[in-house]
């Protein structure tokens, strides 16, 4: 029976489709009352009404009644920097007396900071702070989880990191998906100051071989004074040939053009885009790259947010997801995630769902096997203690996901179920 499972008399909440929704398409669909989910080996036969599911010997399946709450897919968070040494609340609060992340580099804080402290921890430790997030994500409905280096730079200490999450991905695959990115440039190296083009060299031949085993996806942090245009574009075309695909941090300090140097690559995501320009928009609509925004970062750095509403209108593919780092965001809520999405980004409920679902598995290029309940996908499935998904926004930044499905296999049941009226 391990796999098989029949939820029944749940509220289906769940848009359809194995690639990104595009702009009106991700508010396009509706929840549905009475249905039933029919699980066979940890993949969906069937998500339905359940007047029209198909006949099965019920004696081979977990049978679960969801007395009419919500169930949905479980949650993707496609952008996080999972893995590292050290914390920086002194930094906080700098910034809460209004020194700007760019001062606080210059202080020698960001990013510089984690990597010191990284560098002197054992990839064991950093895996075991991991795991310690892992089960907080999963908690709040998450069953997949990219992850990325970027405290290193240089060899060792990013082979370390790519170590520490591969470890994750091994030893949680029984509950969560580990996608693992490359980060090398992250930051330019105290050691390469005034030398960038130097140490993207190295990253070129010394990394990006190294490493191709090791993580599906390249990254960059495509801003002003860290990798601007020209050499995000020589390090990521360096990257796309030798077989990564490609992720941007892009337009989150300055209007830089991150957003457009995205699409002209084919990237998988571009993210932040707190400052993306109106030519940035209209190239990410017309292109593949979803456009993965960040508000808890915006919140946490009192920054405007990504203008969700004006990309989702233009045609764009939008994500959500949290950006847990040690710096600029400590936080992997996902209730403060959707919360924001709503209030403060002009999202309805439908578009923030398909957000964090079947747009963030295009985002780590899984839209064809999760994301979605619907056959032949994964039955990865976050049930709601609400029969409404319109409690996911009402519960303001508090976690209303009460069970948790992994390829069929219950990984979070309930402390105590909230009492409905």
């Amino acid at each position: 029976m391990e796999g098989n499972l029949i939820i029944d008399n749940c509220t289906l909440a769940t848009p359809r489709g194995h690639k990104a929704l595009r702009g009106s398409e991700m508010g396009a669909w509706e929840e549905m009352p009475g249905c039933r989910i029919i699980v066979r080996g940890g993949i969906i036969e069937y998500a339905g009404p359940a007047s029209e599911a198909p006949r099965v010997d019920e004696k081979e399946y977990a049978l679960f009644d969801a007395n009419g709450h919500v169930a949905m897919p479980g949650m993707v968070d496609s952008h996080t920097h999972l893995v590292f040494g050290g914390f920086r609340p002194n930094e906080f609060g700098w910034r809460l007396k209004g020194v700007s992340y760019m001062e606080i580099m210059q202080r020698g804080g960001g990013i510089q900071s984690t990597v010191d402290a990284t560098h002197n921890i054992d990839a064991a430790t950093m895996a075991e702070k991991g795991r310690w997030f892992i089960d907080r994500m999963l908690a709040d409905g998450v069953t997949t989880v990219e992850a990325k280096s970027g405290y290193g730079l240089d060899v060792e200490t990013e082979e370390k990191m790519l170590d520490a999450i591969h470890e994750l991905r091994e030893s949680c695959s029984d509950r969560i998906h580990v996608v693992p990115t490359f980060l090398g440039a992250h930051a330019v190296p105290r050691e390469y100051k005034g030398r960038t083009d130097e140490y993207i060299d190295y990253m070129i031949a010394e990394m990006l071989p190294r490493f191709k085993d090791k993580a599906r996806f390249c990254d960059i942090f495509c801003e002003k004074n860290v990798f601007e245009i020209e050499e995000s574009r020589r390090f990521l075309k360096a990257a796309k040939d030798m077989g990564y695909e490609l992720k941007l941090h892009a337009d989150e300090i300055v209007t830089l053009g991150g957003a457009e140097l995205a699409a002209e690559l084919g990237a998988v995501s571009a993210d932040h885009l707190l400052h993306i320009s109106d030519e940035g928009i209209r190239r990410l609509a017309e292109s593949g790259t979803v456009a993965t925004c960040l508000p808890l970062t915006a919140f946490a750095l009192k920054e405007p947010y990504a203008p969700a509403r004006l990309m989702i209108d233009a045609g764009c593919a939008v994500a959500l997801a949290t950006d847990l780092n040690p710096g600029s965001c400590f936080s992997g809520s996902i209730p403060l995630t959707i919360a924001l999405g709503c209030l403060y980004m002009g999202m309805t409920i439908q578009e923030v769902i398909s957000a964090l679902t079947i747009n963030g598995a295009a985002a780590v290029g899984m839209a064809d096997t999760i994301g979605t309940l619907e056959p032949g996908k994964e039955a990865n499935i976050a049930m709601l203690h609400f029969t409404t998904i319109d409690a996911l926004p009402y519960y303001v930044g508090m976690n209303c996901v009460e069970r948790v499905w992994f390829r069929g296999m219950q990984v979070v049941t309930p402390s105590r179920s909230l009492p409905l009226d």
